[in-house]
C-alpha cells in the first residue's frame, strides 16, 4: 500500500472524537450495567505519548475530548456523593448531563482530588504533539443536580423565581400547577435499584426537561435527567427571538444565562482549550451566539474553533432559516452535515442512489463549512450488523471516501471507527441499539485491541483491522492536500447517467446507483484529483469508463494533451489518456472491488 504525499500545512481540521471514558479503558469485564469498580474507566493519564504520537501520525489535527466535563453519575467520591439514581441514565451517567461546567469528571482521574491538574497535564501533552484541544459545550441543558463547587457564585438557578414559568433572568423554566403530569411533585420515569420516581429538590417545584417537555411526568424517552436553560426567550412563544439584545450589548445588560455561559467559555479558554463542540446549537437563540462568539475570539491569543451540532429538521430550532447558514453567519467555523450522512445511509438502506449526492454541491458556502462524519457518539456504528446494509467495517471505506473527499470542511472520526468497532450487544441503559454506550462504564472491544494495554500499537488487531486503520490514515492525509483543502467539487455522475460503462449492475438502465465520481482541483494551484467510489458491498465493477466533459477538463486546466492518472489512496494503479477521448469514451479504470475507492491524481 502506498502512502499519500506529504501534506502541506492546511487549515482543514481533521478531528478525532476521543471519548475519554472509553479510550484508555483496558478492563475487559464488560458486565452490562456494571459499576466503575467492575468495568473500569479510561483516565486522562492513559492518553499517553504513545497514543498521541500514533493519532498525530495518522493525520489528525484536533482532539475532541468527549465527556471530560463533570456530569452526574452513580459513583461517589470524598466530598462528592453519588447522584440520585432517578436522575441518571446508566451508572456512569450521560456526559451531556453536566453537573459543574467549571470542573472535570472525577471518574477520569487517577487522583480524583487532582482531576483538574491531571486534565491540564493531558492538554499540555496534546499540545506538545501538535494537537488543538476541543471540549464539549452543552448550552441547552444541565443535570438536574447542577451545582458548581468550583464557581458556586455562577451556579445556574441561584436566585431564580420558582413561581413563574418564564422570567428573562431566570436560568430555568419552571412548571406551573396547570402543566400536564398531575402537578407536583415531579415524577421521573427512571426504574431500577434505588429509584422511587422522586427527586427531592423538585418536590414543590419542577423544571422543563432539556428537550422542551413541559410536564410533571416526563417520559423515559425524554431528556428527563436534564433541565433546559433559559436565554431570555420563552420557547413556547415561537421562534421570533428578535427581542433579545444585540451583539454589542454590555454583559451587565445581557440575560443572566448569557453572562454565566460566557463565563464558562472564558474559564476553559483561560485553561488553554482551543475550541468547543457545541451541543444542539440550533435550539439556542441566535442572538446569544452573535454576542458570545465574538467575545470568545477577542479573548483568545489564537483562533478559537467553534463547531456546532445542529439539525435543520428539528422542529425545536430557534430560526426559520437553514440552521447551517445562520450558525455560520453567527460565527461558527463549521456545522454538522447530517444531510450527507443521512443520504449515504439511505443508499444502503433504501431508497437513495449515489446520484442523489449531486444536489448537495448546490448548497453554496455551507457545503464547504460542513463537518463530515460517518460515526459519532449519537450515530450507529458502521460495522454494526443491523445497520449500513450489514456489510461490516469495510463499508466505512466508501462512505468516508465520499464524505471526506467531496468537501473542504472539517472531517471527523469517532474512536473505534478506525478499528471496525461494531457495538454489538447491550452494555446497559440504552440496550442493543448499534451505538457504543455513552451512559455506562464500558470498554469497546475492538478499540481495546489497538490500545493493547496502553501501548497503542495495534498489537491485538487482525490484519484486516490494521489495513483499515492504515487506509483511514491515508485518506486523512490526502484530505490535507491542496485539491481537497481548497477548491470546488465537480460531480461527474450527471455526465455519466447514460453511460452504460459507469458501474451498472443487474438490470439497471441508467447509471449512478452504486458508483460515485467527482473532480477536485486546488483553486490556487495545479493539483487535481478524480475520485471514483464503489459503494456496493459485494459487487466488483468491471469495464468501467468515466466520461469527463470538455467543460470540466477546461475548468481544471486540462483541456488538451495526454493526462496521467495515478492512485494516491490504496493501490499502485496508474494510466494515461488523451484528453480528447475523455468526454466521449471516458477513462478506463481497473476492476473496482466492493467498498473501495480510487483517488487519482491527474498530471
Amino acid at each position: 500500500m502506498n502512502s499519500s504525499p506529504s501534506a502541506p500545512q492546511s487549515p482543514r481540521p481533521r478531528i478525532y472524537q476521543l471519548m475519554v471514558r472509553h479510550f484508555g479503558n483496558t478492563n475487559e469485564t464488560r458486565k452490562p450495567d456494571g459499576t466503575i469498580a467492575e468495568n473500569g474507566c479510561g483516565k486522562f493519564s492513559e492518553i499517553n505519548d504513545a497514543a498521541l504520537s500514533s493519532l498525530r501520525e495518522m493525520g489528525f489535527t484536533h482532539l475532541w475530548l468527549t465527556g471530560a466535563l463533570e456530569h452526574a453519575s452513580a459513583t461517589a467520591y470524598p466530598g462528592r456523593p453519588a447522584d440520585d439514581p432517578d436522575i441518571l441514565k446508566g451508572k456512569a451517567g450521560s456526559p451531556y448531563a453536566v453537573k459543574d461546567y467549571f470542573d472535570v469528571s472525577p471518574d477520569l482521574a487517577r487522583e480524583p482530588g487532582a482531576r483538574l491538574e491531571e486534565f491540564r497535564a493531558l492538554t499540555d501533552r496534546c499540545r506538545r504533539h501538535g494537537f488543538r484541544v476541543l471540549v464539549d459545550l452543552v448550552p441547552n441543558h444541565v443535570s438536574r443536580a447542577y451545582g458548581s463547587d468550583v464557581r458556586p457564585d455562577l451556579s445556574f438557578g441561584e436566585g431564580d423565581d420558582h413561581r413563574v414559568f418564564f422570567a428573562r433572568d431566570n436560568n430555568f423554566y419552571y412548571l406551573t400547577p396547570d402543566d400536564p403530569g398531575g402537578g407536583p411533585p415531579l415524577k421521573l420515569p427512571a426504574t431500577g435499584p434505588g429509584c422511587d420516581g422522586r427527586f427531592p429538590p423538585e418536590t414543590l417545584f419542577g423544571r422543563v426537561t432539556g428537550n422542551n417537555v413541559r410536564s410533571w411526568a416526563p417520559a423515559v424517552s425524554d431528556w428527563y435527567e436534564t433541565v433546559k436553560l433559559n436565554y431570555g426567550h420563552d420557547f413556547t412563544a415561537g421562534r421570533d427571538t428578535s427581542h433579545l439584545p444585540p451583539p454589542d450589548t454590555p454583559p451587565e445588560h445581557a440575560p443572566d444565562t448569557w453572562r454565566k455561559m460566557d463565563a464558562v467559555i472564558a474559564w476553559w479558554q483561560a485553561r488553554g482549550i482551543d475550541g468547543f463542540r457545541v451541543d444542539m446549537a440550533h435550539i439556542i437563540p441566535m442572538e446569544f451566539w452573535r454576542w458570545s462568539i465574538p467575545r470568545a475570539r477577542r479573548r483568545a491569543s489564537r483562533t478559537v474553533f467553534f463547531m456546532a451540532e445542529a439539525y435543520d429538521t428539528d422542529p425545536a430550532k430557534l430560526t426559520n432559516r437553514h440552521v447551517q447558514e445562520i450558525l455560520l453567519e453567527c460565527g461558527f467555523d463549521a456545522v454538522y452535515d447530517d444531510a450527507s450522512y443521512d443520504l449515504l445511509k439511505q443508499i444502503y438502506e433504501g431508497p437513495k442512489w449515489a446520484n442523489d449526492l449531486d444536489h448537495l454541491a448546490s448548497f453554496g458556502p455551507r457545503f464547504h463549512c460542513s463537518i463530515r462524519y460517518a460515526e459519532n457518539h449519537d450515530e450507529v456504528r458502521l460495522a454494526n450488523p443491523s445497520h449500513w446494509g450489514g456489510i461490516g467495517m469495510r463499508v466505512g471505506k466508501p462512505v468516508t471516501a465520499v464524505l471526506f473527499g467531496f468537501g473542504r470542511g472539517p472531517v471527523m472520526i469517532y474512536n473505534g471507527q478506525e478499528t471496525g468497532e461494531p457495538a454489538e450487544g447491550a452494555a446497559g441503559f440504552s440496550g442493543d441499539d448499534g451505538r457504543t454506550t455513552i451512559f455506562d462504564y464500558w470498554s469497546p472491544p475492538e478499540l481495546a485491541k489497538w490500545v493493547n494495554h496502553h501501548r497503542y500499537d495495534g498489537g491485538r488487531l487482525s490484519p484486516a483491522q490494521r489495513e483499515l486503520r492504515d487506509w483511514y490514515g491515508n485518506l486523512l492525509r490526502l484530505c490535507a492536500q491542496p485539491a481537497f483543502a481548497r477548491g470546488e467539487m465537480r460531480p461527474l455522475n450527471p455526465a455519466n447517467l447514460h453511460n452504460p460503462h459507469f458501474g451498472r449492475l443487474g438490470d439497471e438502465t441508467v447509471s449512478g446507483h452504486w458508483l460515485y465520481a467527482f473532480l477536485r482541483k486546488d483553486d490556487h494551484g495545479p493539483q487535481t484529483f478524480l475520485v471514483a467510489v464503489n459503494l456496493h458491498g459485494v459487487e466488483t465493477m468491471h469495464n468501467l469508463k468515466i466520461r469527463i466533459p470538455a467543460d470540466d477538463l477546461a475548468a481544471i486546466g486540462r483541456p488538451r494533451g495526454t493526462l496521467e492518472f495515478t492512485d494516491r489512496l490504496a493501490t499502485n494503479w496508474s494510466s494515461a489518456a488523451d484528453s480528447r477521448t475523455l468526454p466521449i469514451t471516458g477513462l478506463s479504470l481497473p476492476p473496482l472491488p466492493p467498498c473501495s475507492a480510487l483517488f487519482l491524481e491527474i498530471k
